[in-house]
């Protein structure tokens, strides 16, 4: 699946892993946080959003360890990389 289609259309779930400081400094609109260190303890809630998820942080490395857990938890989920890029797709929507 193309993340751009699934921002684009609204087809999913945006997950911002980065601290809540840090989301509080800029983040994608309608995107949810939930730091990288409360994923383990929130898989049920995850689990209820509407799929795909598509997680975003500052670089794409931490929302990498995020895809890579919540994928062996059977949630389907990818890597969106930096908000900034998961921001621009979002922009795109007309």
């Amino acid at each position: 699946m193309n993340i751009e289609k699934i921002i684009k259309e609204k087809q999913g779930t945006i997950i911002d892993v980065r601290s809540p400081g840090e989301f509080m400094g800029g983040n994608v609109p309608g995107s949810i946080n939930i730091p990288l260190q409360e994923i383990p303890q929130r898989v049920e809630e995850l689990k209820s959003m509407k799929a795909p998820l598509v997680l975003c942080c500052a670089s794409g490395g931490r929302s990498g360890q995020a895809h890579n857990y919540l994928v062996h938890q059977g949630i389907e989920c990818y890597n969106g990389g930096s908000w900034l890029d998961v921001n621009y797709y979002k922009s795109q929507i007309i």
